[in-house]
């Protein structure tokens, strides 16, 4: 897609709380290009002729049958999406790249396998080898003949990393490093070719190597027997005196977590897209069980109840995959600049996650918990068959479930959100200190009003997103400045704060895209995605309240607590609509295209 000067202009990471973003800056699945639309038919049709054929092998872990498809998407072109023609790659932009994620998802456990291995698996290489190293591996890694993963986990350190155990001393001769250590957790262990693995040389610099499979002390424990994801291969690898040649180091010594958290940056964000694109596949199959699902002489779909699942499905896919493709511009205009400046594509795409991990960190939560509650409420459709083996909403709700845990925990990426905007602040590269000083001036001055709907076009929905957005500065704000050090361990207050900033950030790319809509004379898209963003806003700051009260009168007393809680309930006040109306439009527009349609 040609990026045109006025989409050029794009906010740093975090700023979206204290400044505005208009319509026409917003990438939206709208906006896809003719070149990502030809993507799109080519991955939905491997999906339909090589997976949906062999999903019940797949799912039983035929890892030959996996090697083989994985080889397949190489032939393809798939695996090379993301990297240079030098390797065999097509070096296609950051937004196609999510858009890959979201595509794969519907290849169930496969896409687990195929997003390891190109992404956590293969990325390290890219980004951080050396040219040496690149050019010994990626031409076969590419093309599919060999394929690789991603070894950070340990018994002993999950989330916290850097508690590794695993170690690495180099050789008398100086040539080999001597790795020993235990790793678990690791997808693609059962048929990877190369490992990035994550050691402390003399047991103090956390470091990376790629080590092959073939050498000698390397070796596997059983495949894991898990809750889902029963179709991608889950082992330990274990590392016994394992001679790994200096040569082999990926990064500098010492700075290995430069490499494991970056990469979990983008992984967070393109987890997010898998996440919303298996919820189309499990909402589209919902939507088909009701229509033809038959009670009392009707389809289920006639009944309100039945509706009410189907549109807030919808609602929060809608809502999910319009901030994610938000947030992809940004990261790709943002790694366009980088590169502008003369960083290599490796370093600038790096760079741009980064530079918006506060936001890569809340779509990897809200995406994951969206699932959740897609597959949960898809099976609550089919009743007793979606509880059974026979369907395929049982392994969908077994499947869902690990990407609450997979990229950090959602409750480690809720904490890390604040984390970052509170130094991002402190730093001074977000000016929080004087729009919050301005929010508590307005207070002061005790002007009531409310949120009232007026001529202007979604002047409600601004102006609620707008109370929020002041609400947030004031109860942040406020808790920063009364907590300190202190609020580092008051988790429960850092997840209500970084659950604030979701609801702003889902809301107002959800109005930026129907705004955006609306603009192109399309009636019908219009009032379906104005539907959906009014009920989800109007949800969204019910929820945002409840967060807010529950942060202040975490620490908050007398006098303070009672001014805060005057001024959120100031801000906070809107006029409601009649959703059950909203939701019932909605889904009967699902229930007659009989699928996820927008």
């Amino acid at each position: 897609m040609s990026t045109t000067s006025s989409t050029k202009e794009f906010l740093k990471g975090g700023e979206f709380l204290i400044k505005e973003t208009s319509a026409h800056q917003m990438f939206t699945p709208e906006d896809f290009s003719e070149d990502q639309r030809m993507l799109i038919d080519m991955v939905k049709d491997f999906i339909n002729t090589r997976i949906v054929p062999n999903r019940e092998k797949i799912e039983s872990l035929d890892i030959d049958l996996t090697k083989q498809l994985l080889k397949e998407t190489g032939e393809l072109g798939i695996i090379g999406i993301p990297f240079p023609e030098e390797y065999g790659g097509s070096e296609m932009d950051f937004i196609t790249n999510l858009i890959l994620s979201e595509l794969m998802a519907e290849a169930g456990s496969f896409s687990l396998s195929f997003g390891a291995n190109t992404g956590i698996g293969m990325l390290p290489l890219l980004y951080f080898g050396t040219a040496e190293q690149k050019q010994q591996y990626l031409p076969e890694l590419v093309a599919g003949d060999k394929y690789a993963a991603y070894c950070l986990t340990e018994p002993g350190s999950g989330s916290d990393a850097l508690n590794a155990k695993s170690t690495a001393v180099l050789s008398d001769d100086g040539e080999h490093y001597i790795l020993n250590g235990q790793k678990m957790w690791i997808t693609n262990a059962g048929f990877a070719d190369l490992f990035t693995v994550f050691a402390k040389i003399d047991g103090e610099k956390f470091t990376g190597f790629l080590v092959e499979r073939n050498w000698e002390g390397v070796s596997l424990g059983a495949e894991e027997k898990k809750l889902g994801i029963k179709g991608s291969s889950t082992r330990q690898v274990f590392f016994e005196n394992v001679k790994v040649p200096v040569g082999n180091v990926l990064g500098a010594i010492g700075k290995g977590h430069k490499i494991a958290f970056n990469i979990l940056n983008i992984g967070r964000i393109k987890l997010a897209a898998g996440a919303f694109g298996g919820s189309k596949e499990i909402c589209s199959l919902a939507i088909q069980y009701a229509n033809e699902r038959k009670q009392f002489g009707q389809s289920i779909s006639n009944f309100g109840a039945i509706q009410h699942k189907i549109a807030e499905q919808a609602i929060k896919i809608f809502v999910n995959e319009t901030a994610s493709y938000r947030l992809a511009q940004c990261i790709k205009l943002q790694e366009e600049k980088l590169m502008e400046e003369g960083q290599s594509m490796g370093d600038a795409l790096l760079g741009a996650a980064e530079a918006y991990a506060i936001e890569c960190a809340l779509m990897k939560v809200h995406s994951s918990e969206c699932l959740d509650f897609v597959v949960d409420e898809g099976l609550q459709i089919y009743g007793g068959m979606g509880y059974s083996e026979e369907g395929r909403m049982a392994a969908f709700y077994r499947d869902a479930r690990i990407n609450r845990i997979f990229e950090g925990t959602n409750e480690i990426n809720r904490m890390l959100a604040v984390d970052r905007l509170i130094k991002s602040a402190l730093k001074g590269e977000i000016d929080l200190m004087t729009p919050a000083l301005n929010v508590q001036k307005e207070l002061m001055e005790k002007k009531e009003t409310t949120v009232t709907n007026d001529q202007q076009a979604f002047a409600r929905e601004k102006q609620m997103i707008e109370g929020m957005k002041k609400a947030f500065l004031m109860v942040t704000g406020a808790t920063v400045q009364k907590l300190m050090q202190q609020l580092s361990t008051e988790q429960e207050i850092l997840m209500n704060l970084s659950d604030m900033m979701a609801e702003i950030y889902l809301s107002e790319s959800a109005l930026l895209r129907t705004e955006k809509v609306s603009q192109q004379n399309d009636e019908l898209k219009t009032q379906i995605y104005t539907a959906m963003t009014q009920v989800f806003l109007d949800d969204a700051i019910e929820r945002f309240a409840m967060n807010a009260k529950r942060a202040i009168t975490g620490w908050a007393d007398g006098e303070h607590k009672k001014l805060l809680l005057y001024g959120l309930h100031k801000l906070t006040r809107y006029e409601g609509i009649n959703t059950k109306l909203a939701r019932r439009k909605i889904a009967a527009r699902l229930i007659e295209a009989n699928s996820y349609c927008f």
